[in-house]
């Protein structure tokens, strides 16, 4: 490539690491040559001179108990903005993350870690806080540590959605959660919805029936049936659940309800989620894209400033805003 340039390596080297002040003429030969020969650094090489490897890893799981196609919003976040800032990503999605950290972290395969699934007590926090490479979480733990954390602010999710029933003048609502051993093995996000849905409900005087609903088909819509059932002068409908929101169209044609008309509704999912789906329901965007740009972002900026690692750790909670689809409306007579 060098030879292509019409440069020395070591001035091809400089021109492509921007670790010395080259020409623009000389910039522009190399990048002319990188272009006509494809050239790609290597990954090997890159990490020995410059103990980087531009690689970022990124520890998810698919559960079993969760919606697949809710996690991919968040990985694409993540995946998507390590890309334009010039980072590969390491998609790690086996059981035992804490034993799957410990072994790239040794390896030194990553310059740092994006942790997905954040549970109450993560098991993985206690190996990243002793790794020497850098993090960051999506979802908030009990015990914060020192890492950067991003988290859409579920306590006010859980109250604004009942504040916004309330004042159009709803009083008795149901709250369709993820299942309940999300919560059981960790999920508080789940919960701190759930407990200042259910305290701001109290204060306001609305009832508020919450349910654990599945996260498959066709479960999800027997549960969606079953929890209407049981409430038949509930006039809201409060979704912190990605499978019960896709399931719900289908559900509400088959017993001839109408949104907003028979049944408010107010979801938690992204806007790419609602999309994909279909979903004409009002949301509060859980901005799995947002906290996935914001984690690799933070995580870069201390992987390329590692002398300022000493600075003090961020948590960032997404204050929620509803977007309206037109589903809530005042309860009509009945």
């Amino acid at each position: 490539m060098a030879r292509v340039a019409g440069v020395s390596r070591s001035t091809a080297s400089y021109a492509l690491s921007g670790k010395r002040t080259i020409s623009p003429e000389v910039r522009l030969k190399v990048a002319e040559a990188v272009a006509s020969l494809g050239y790609t650094p290597n990954a090997g090489a890159r990490a020995l001179a410059t103990s980087q490897t531009k690689v970022i890893a990124l520890l998810a799981q698919f559960l079993d108990d969760e919606f697949a196609p809710a996690m991919l919003q968040y990985i694409l976040g993540v995946t998507n903005t390590a890309r334009q800032l010039g980072y590969d990503t390491l998609l790690v999605s086996e059981g035992d993350g804490a034993a799957a950290l410990q072994r790239i972290s040794s390896s030194r395969m990553v310059d740092g870690f994006v942790l997905l699934n954040v549970a109450q007590d993560d098991e993985r926090l206690g190996v990243l806080q002793s790794a020497s490479q850098p993090g960051a979480l999506v979802g908030l733990p009990g015990e914060t540590g020192d890492f950067d954390i991003f988290d859409l602010d579920f306590v006010a999710t859980g109250r604004l959605m009942v504040e916004r029933m309330s004042e159009l003048g709803h009083r008795e609502l149901i709250l369709v959660s993820q299942p309940e051993h999300v919560v059981e093995r960790g999920g508080a996000y789940v919960w701190r919805l759930a407990n200042a849905a259910s305290e701001r409900a109290e204060e306001l005087g609305v009832t508020l029936h919450h349910y654990f609903g599945s996260a498959s088909q066709p479960e999800i819509g027997r549960d969606l049936n079953a929890f209407l059932d049981a409430h038949p002068d509930a006039t809201g409908l409060l979704l912190n659940n990605e499978a019960a929101a896709a399931a719900l169209p289908n559900v509400l044609n088959m017993r001839g309800i109408s949104s907003p008309g028979d049944l408010s509704v107010i979801g938690r999912y992204s806007d790419d989620f609602a999309r994909t789906f279909s979903l004409p329901y009002s949301a509060i965007d859980s901005a799995a894209d947002e906290l996935g740009r914001r984690a690799v972002e933070h995580l870069v900026a201390r992987i390329e400033a590692a002398a300022d690692l000493a600075v003090e750790p961020l948590i960032e909670l997404i204050p929620p805003t509803i977007q309206d689809r037109g589903s809530t409306a005042a309860p009509q007579p009945r």
